[in-house]
C-alpha cells in the first residue's frame, strides 16, 4: 500500500506532479499514482509517464469527458473505491481540475488528509470552473503548497491557517529544468517537422479553456486574429476537444485554408518544450504554458480576460488580450517588432527556483502524515471568530508564539502594506502592525485590551 497516493487527471497534472514524485522516491517514500482520466485515457498519457520516468498508475479510473458535475461526481465515486482499497496515509492532487476536486472531496470525507500542490491561485472569476475548484480544494486540504508569495497571501486572506501553508515555488520550473537539455536536442527536428525555418517569425498557439471554447464569438475572433497574422508562421497543437468545438462552430475548415498555420496533434512534453524554444512568441489561454513561457523567457499573449497568475503581468512576461482580434494582433506584433522583441530577461522567476519538488517532498517525508488527519476541536464559547488587532501596549515586542500561547489564539497573518504574509513563530511584533487572529471572542477581547484598543 502506498503512503502517498497521487490522483492525476490531465497531462499538466502529470508534469507538475513528476518533480514531487521523483523527490519522494529519492527519500525512500512509497508513492502510488491513480490516473483519473479526465481528458485522456491511460495510453494517450503514457508518453508523459515515460518521459518523466514515472511508475505506471496502479489504477485507471477512466472518468473521461462530460459535464462539470458528471466529471466531479464520477471522480468522487471512483476515487472513493480506490481510497477504500488502498487506505493511503495521504492523498495528493495538483491544480484546479474536476479530477482534483473530486479526489479531494472523496479523501477528506473518508478522513484521509489531502495535500494540494499549486494552492492559492486566484483569478476572482467565478464564471470559471477552475476558480471554484481551486478554492474548494484549498479549504478542505490538510496542507496547501503555495507556488508564490501572492498565492500564500490569498490563502491567508481567506482565513486558512499558516500552519497549513507551505511556500514552495511552482513544480513546473523543476520539470522544465529537468527536461531542458533533452528538449534543446530536439528543437531543430521539431521545427523542421512543423515547417518552421530558424530565421522565420513564428508563434505557438493553444486554446482549450471553456471561456473561449464555449463562445463562438470568441473563437471567431481568435480565428480572425490568426488570419490577420499572415506574416507569422503559427503552429497550433490542437486539443481534441478544441478541434470538435471548432468543427461544430464551422471554423475548422477556414483555418485549414491558411498557408501560414500548421495544425498538429498535441505533443509530448519534451517535444512541446523543444517547439517553444524555437519560436518567438506564444499565445495561449493555458495557465501552465504561461508559467513555462516566463521560465523560458518567451513573451506570452494571454487569450483571457483575467489570469490567476498576475505575476506574468508584473514582470512584463505576459499581455492580457482576451479574445479580441485587434488586441491579439496588436500584442503579437508589438512583441515581434517592438523594442522588447526577442527573449525576455527574467532576473527572478516569480514561479520559483526549481526546488519546489524538494521542499514538498521534505515536508511530506518529515511530518507524521497521520497527524494531518482532521480532528474535532473543542471551544468553550461554541466557535472561534476572526479579528484584526493593531499591535500596541503590552503586545508590542512579543513574538508570534508568545501571543498565541499567552492568549490562546492563532495568529493567521501579519499585514505588511497591501499584502498579507505568513507569520513566523519567533517573529517579534512591531507597534502599529496589524495582525489577523482566530480565537474565541473573550480571548480576542483580552488581546485587544492588552494592545490598548478600546
Amino acid at each position: 500500500m502506498g503512503a502517498h497516493l497521487f490522483f492525476l487527471g490531465t497531462r499538466p497534472e502529470i508534469i507538475k506532479a513528476a518533480p514531487v514524485i521523483k523527490e519522494l522516491e529519492k527519500r525512500g517514500e512509497d508513492v502510488e499514482i491513480v490516473n483519473v482520466g479526465q481528458h485522456y485515457d491511460l495510453e494517450l498519457n503514457a508518453v508523459f509517464f515515460e518521459e518523466f520516468d514515472l511508475p505506471r498508475p496502479v489504477a485507471d479510473l477512466g472518468v473521461g469527458s462530460g459535464s462539470q458535475s458528471y466529471q466531479t461526481a464520477e471522480t468522487m465515486i471512483r476515487a472513493e473505491e480506490i481510497l477504500g482499497e488502498m487506505l493511503p496515509d495521504i492523498a495528493l492532487g495538483v491544480g484546479d481540475t474536476n479530477s482534483v476536486l473530486g479526489s479531494a472531496l472523496a479523501a477528506v470525507k473518508m478522513g484521509i488528509p489531502f495535500a494540494h500542490v499549486e494552492a492559492g491561485l486566484r483569478s476572482f472569476d467565478f464564471t470559471m470552473p477552475e476558480e471554484i475548484n481551486r478554492r474548494l480544494v484549498d479549504h478542505v486540504s490538510a496542507v496547501d503548497f503555495a507556488p508564490t508569495e501572492r498565492a500564500a497571501a490569498n490563502l491567508l486572506d481567506e482565513g486558512i491557517s499558516p500552519r497549513r501553508i507551505l511556500l514552495t515555488g511552482n513544480t513546473v520550473v523543476d520539470a522544465i529544468r529537468a527536461m531542458l537539455p533533452r528538449a534543446r536536442e530536439r528543437t531543430d527536428r521539431i521545427l523542421s517537422k512543423v515547417g518552421i525555418g530558424k530565421r522565420e517569425i513564428s508563434m505557438v498557439l493553444t486554446v482549450h479553456r471553456r471561456e473561449n471554447l464555449g463562445s463562438a464569438e470568441r473563437m471567431r475572433e481568435i480565428v480572425l486574429a490568426v488570419r490577420s497574422l499572415s506574416e507569422v508562421k503559427i503552429v497550433w497543437p490542437m486539443h481534441p476537444h478544441t478541434k470538435r468545438r471548432l468543427e461544430t462552430m464551422g471554423l475548422l475548415r477556414p483555418l485549414r485554408e491558411y498557408d501560414h498555420l500548421r495544425i498538429i496533434k498535441p505533443l509530448g512534453y519534451l517535444d512541446f518544450l523543444a517547439l517553444l524554444l524555437g519560436v518567438k512568441v506564444v499565445a495561449t489561454d493555458s495557465g501552465g504554458i504561461q508559467e513555462e513561457a516566463a521560465t523560458l523567457g518567451i513573451p506570452c499573449v494571454i487569450l483571457r480576460d483575467n489570469t490567476e497568475r498576475p505575476e506574468m503581468l508584473e514582470i512584463g512576461a505576459g499581455t492580457l488580450t482576451g479574445a479580441a482580434r485587434d488586441r491579439i494582433v496588436g500584442a503579437v506584433r508589438r512583441v515581434l517588432y517592438g523594442r522588447t522583441r526577442g527573449r525576455l530577461r527574467v532576473d527572478k522567476n516569480p514561479f520559483g527556483d526549481g526546488r519546489a519538488g524538494e521542499r514538498i517532498a521534505d515536508f511530506l517525508a518529515n511530518v507524521d502524515l497521520k497527524s494531518l488527519a482532521p480532528t474535532s476541536p473543542r471551544f468553550e464559547e461554541g466557535a472561534p471568530a476572526y479579528s484584526i488587532v493593531p499591535v500596541g501596549g503590552r503586545v508590542s515586542g512579543l513574538t508570534v508564539r508568545e501571543v498565541e500561547e499567552r492568549w490562546g489564539l492563532r495568529v493567521i497573518s501579519i499585514q505588511e502594506g497591501a499584502r498579507s504574509k505568513i507569520p513566523e513563530e519567533g517573529e517579534s511584533l512591531r507597534r502599529g502592525t496589524l495582525i489577523r487572529v482566530l480565537g474565541e471572542p473573550s480571548r480576542i477581547e483580552s488581546l485587544r485590551r492588552a494592545s490598548g484598543v478600546r
